[in-house]
């Protein structure tokens, strides 16, 4: 699976409130990718990007991890573009471990695939609500890295990648500024 990993300076996600108790499960790390390059394949993904809570130092040039990384958080971000339609991003912390929360999201997509397996849809509506939330998500993400750089200018110039940091980082201080009111910026 050609994905690549990118750090995140902290976990950009409120912590979720559950209704329902999640059901543990075991998962095995290759039965993780082999699942997940199958599901990405079916939806045509290109770009796939496995956000962790952890240092740049973590990732090779090659945007891959590093045998030896830290991994500060259990959380996981995957996102991906899908042959149609808007970037999408799923997310989960919910279980003890990224790779298993890694392999939640490939269950995951695979039921959402089983919606148009069944009939149940015929165009991918399933995935909606998921291509709404890069944006918000982004603005989240973005005030998260102002408060850890101390201000909206510092965290533009400490996030803009011509000064070694990531695009998406940058793309998520921008998406939280236009949220903030003109006299704001």
């Amino acid at each position: 699976m050609l994905a690549t990993y990118r750090p995140l300076a902290t976990w950009p996600y409120p912590p979720a409130k559950r209704t329902v108790r999640v059901t543990p499960f075991r998962s095995d790390w290759r039965r993780t990718l082999v699942l997940l390059e199958e599901e990405l394949e079916r939806a045509g993904a290109s770009d796939v990007i496995i956000g962790l809570v952890m240092d740049a130092s973590a990732v090779n040039l090659a945007g891959q991890i590093k045998p030896e990384a830290v991994v500060r958080h259990k959380g996981v971000e995957l996102s991906f573009q899908p042959r149609q339609g808007d970037r999408l991003t799923f997310h989960a912390e919910a279980h003890p471990t990224w790779k298993a929360n890694l392999h939640a999201i490939a269950l995951g997509l695979e039921a959402l695939r089983a919606i148009d397996r069944f009939g149940i849809t015929s165009s991918g509506e399933q995935y909606a609500g998921f291509a709404l939330l890069p944006a918000n998500v982004a603005a989240e993400r973005g005030s998260q890295l102002v408060q850890v750089h101390g201000g909206l200018p510092e965290a533009l110039r400490a996030t803009h990648p011509d000064h070694g940091g990531a695009a998406a980082d940058f793309q998520a201080v921008q998406a939280y500024r236009s949220t903030l009111p003109k006299g704001g910026r």
